[in-house]
């Protein structure tokens, strides 16, 4: 079986299909699918497959701190795939989290990789809503914010991790924008 097919399998598994969490994950591999062509053509399937595990750690078989993008790349360094385990672990600006948790010397195991893939994860995370539409990246951090509250550990590290979050959406955006392709 091909990685894709594989995440995608391990993540419905995981996440309970069907699921709002399982809508959000099957919508944001579409869109890395989608967008693929601003990797080189090694790194789709990476792409692809990091998408459809970004949120594998909210399984309740694989939560064991909490802290999704922890408990993800631990399982899946468990698996073998440490660079699946890197890019789960680094996505969506998760090190401002580990901070505010008390994580981050767990999540410095895991070396974060800055590329075209990282931030493209990061992009479709954020370009899709929680229940699996698209939304733009201001407007889904909006509503996690709104989710969590003002004053929540959550709400604190988005806020901490606001530039480096629009610098990747925008470093993905000018990749995709630069397609012969795009509009």
């Amino acid at each position: 079986m091909d990685v894709v097919s594989w995440a995608s399998n391990e993540a419905q598994r995981a996440l309970r299909s069907p699921s709002p969490r399982w809508a959000h994950t099957r919508a944001v591999a579409e869109r890395a699918g989608e967008i693929g062509e601003i990797v080189a053509i090694d790194d789709r399937p990476t792409l692809v497959a990091a998408a459809y595990l970004h949120d594998i750690g909210y399984g309740a078989e694989l939560a064991t701190t909490g802290f999704h993008p922890l408990d993800g790349a631990v399982w899946l360094r468990a698996q073998g795939l440490e660079r699946l385990a890197r890019l789960v672990a680094h996505h969506s600006g998760a090190q401002f989290e580990a901070a505010a948790r008390g994580y981050a010397e767990c999540l410095v195991d895991f070396a974060e990789e800055r590329s075209a893939v990282a931030d493209a994860l990061t992009y479709c995370d954020l370009t899709t809503g929680p229940n699996g539409e698209p939304i733009s990246a201001a407007s889904r951090l909006d509503e996690i914010k709104v989710r969590y509250g003002p004053t929540s550990l959550v709400t604190r590290a988005i806020n901490a991790a606001a530039d480096t979050l629009a610098a990747a959406v925008a470093r993905t955006e000018a990749r995709v924008n630069a397609l012969p392709d795009a509009r």
